[in-house]
């Protein structure tokens, strides 16, 4: 007979939900229907049994005993009414234990020892915790710092045309020749810490014309950019030390005991900042002691891109090599002192004329200075400084010294000029400070050497990166020469004790002829004792190897030559 399974009676709670509080139950021994002897398990205590859900309760909103919840939920969330696990009131057995029961750690982490709070707490001690968190700190930015290490290295690797500027190779700008005997090699970084202050100047002389400047070339911005003229019929003279008639006649007078021209005194003053090599004659003659500079010099032309990082190419013929660029920028710095003037004929002349132009010859704006600085009680030295142009300000002229910084690929510089020299021409300036730096402060040396009221920076470019015979101008921008050179972190009076020092130096040497020579490869220069023929017209050095000389560009190309001559004047032509 098949039994059937009655299920029994199930109060009925009209009050509420759950059993009522007080019901009559028959007992279960007699109104069931299970079969005996069914076993029955007790539940254990740390099983919460209870009601299966209850809204009447109320959980508070105070987080005391959050942490010693097992479940995850909140206080007050949708799940409260089926949540018994905060009811200790229900559970009582299970109140002892579950005050100390947690699932995970819930203590805060350690606070780490890189924060300001920790900064002057140094000297106390530290947990073994905090030390373990310090040490596994270095260990991460030593692993970041490896890693940055290693993307630079294949990146060079990868890319061969971007290689180091420290690996570059440097050549002298004179050969040493065997029979030179070397007496002194001083490094730059004794001149480092060297301050020497001189009394203002005296004019002895003023030679040449100046013309007045014109104001129109400081409007101009990439928008309305300026083509660079060529004034190929203009005559420029770069004559050393003493082939000049005046330095001649101030030396039989006795104005002073040592003398040197604008440039090379600002080669020396700013030697420390200087990457390429250079180098400067030095003929003692009796008590006298006198600066020169070879026919063709380094110094004759501008260097470019001289302290930047990125290296230029190596081959001479390339337009965007160290050379090619030095010749180019003196042909642009030419035309720009030109260009940017007046030319309406109107000039201030001054006591002598040009002393190293013949009669007829159009000569560019320039005018001498003749100046005299006390070094020592009996020591002068007499320098012929240059000046470009003449402004008038506040009815009175004022000195102008015109320079052209150039740029000739962006590639190199990382700012291309036509979109940022506008909106941001003080990166700009950055850039050609971090590039340029030795050429600026030369630039910034002679203006202040010669006492000019402005000093005026041209941005010429050219015309494409691939055309070094056509530029344009994109703006000038004028500085006074102290404050440009507070700028740049440009000392006077370590520039000062840089030429006092080397002339105490070469004062102690017998009468004879030296040579300066800046090191290609370390930062320091060397004295050399030469032959007294030595870089005369007869005296014969031993060639460079075919592939190592340097062919100047022809005229039939429209390429720049510096025209070099050799006569009483030493008068240098830019032909185009």
């Amino acid at each position: 007979m098949e039994r059937v399974f009655e299920v029994g009676a199930v109060p009925f709670n009209p009050d509420g939900w759950g059993p009522p509080e007080s019901t009559t139950v028959t007992p279960l021994s007699t109104t069931t229907t299970l079969p005996p002897h069914v076993p029955f398990a007790t539940f254990s205590r740390f099983e919460r049994l209870g009601r299966i859900a209850d809204f009447t309760r109320n959980f508070p909103s105070s987080n005391a005993n959050a942490s010693n919840r097992p479940s995850s939920g909140k206080a007050g969330s949708a799940d409260s009414p089926f949540d018994f696990s905060l009811d200790l009131d229900a559970f009582p057995l299970a109140n002892d234990d579950g005050s100390s029961f947690r699932l995970v750690d819930a203590k805060p982490p350690p606070r780490p020892k890189f924060g300001p709070k920790w900064r002057f707490n140094q000297h106390r001690p530290q947990l073994p915790q905090r030390r373990d968190e310090e040490v596994e700190a270095r260990k991460r930015e030593a692993e970041k710092e490896r890693a940055r290490r290693d993307r630079l290295y294949n990146l060079n690797r990868s890319n061969q045309n971007q290689q180091r500027r420290e690996a570059a190779i440097f050549k002298s700008s004179v050969d040493i020749q065997p029979e030179w005997n070397m007496l002194e090699q001083i490094p730059f970084s004794t001149f480092s810490k060297l301050s020497f202050s001189v009394a203002d100047p005296e004019d002895l002389l003023f030679c040449g014309a100046l013309e007045y400047y014109n104001r129109a070339f400081d409007r101009i911005t990439p928008k309305n950019e300026r083509r660079l003229e060529r004034f190929k019929n203009r005559n420029f003279f770069k004559v050393t030390t003493t082939d000049d008639p005046v330095i001649r006649r101030l030396a039989n007078e006795d104005k002073a005991t040592v003398f040197a021209t604008d440039t090379i005194l600002a080669t020396l003053m700013c030697a420390p900042r200087s990457v390429y090599s250079w180098d400067i004659v030095v003929q003692r003659v009796g008590n006298k002691l006198f600066f020169d500079k070879r026919d063709g010099s380094q110094l004759d032309l501008l260097p470019v891109h001289e302290t930047s990082q990125e290296p230029l190419p190596e081959a001479k013929d390339d337009i965007n090599s160290a050379y090619s660029l030095s010749v180019e920028a003196a042909y642009i710095n030419q035309n720009f002192s030109q260009q940017v003037l007046v030319g309406d004929g109107n000039k201030v002349t001054f006591d002598e004329p040009n002393p190293f132009a013949n009669e007829g010859d159009e000569v560019a704006s320039v005018a001498y200075r003749y100046r005299r600085w006390k070094l020592d009680n009996d020591m002068y030295l007499v320098a012929r400084c240059e000046v470009q142009s003449v402004v008038e300000i506040n009815n009175k002229n004022s000195f102008v010294t015109l320079n052209a910084l150039n740029e000739f690929d962006p590639k190199y510089s990382g700012v291309d000029w036509r979109q940022k020299l506008e909106t941001q021409r003080g990166a700009v300036l950055a850039t050609e400070l971090k590039n340029n730096a030795n050429k600026l402060a030369k630039w910034t040396s002679q203006a202040i050497l010669a006492s000019a009221d402005l000093m005026k920076l041209g941005y010429v470019t050219r015309v494409h990166p691939r055309d070094h015979f056509n530029h344009v101008i994109l703006g000038v921008v004028g500085y006074k020469p102290r404050d440009f050179a507070s700028q740049i972190n440009l000392n006077t009076s370590n520039m000062w004790a840089i030429v006092k020092s080397i002339v105490d130096l070469c004062m102690k040497l017998n009468e004879g002829k030296y040579v300066l020579v800046k090191d290609p490869a370390k930062p320091q220069v060397r004295i050399y004792e030469v032959p007294a023929d030595a870089f005369e017209n007869d005296y014969v050095e031993e060639p460079l190897p075919e592939d190592e000389q340097v062919q100047p560009p022809t005229e039939d190309a429209e390429g720049v030559e510096a025209n070099v001559t050799t006569n009483n004047n030493k008068e240098i032509e830019a032909q185009t």
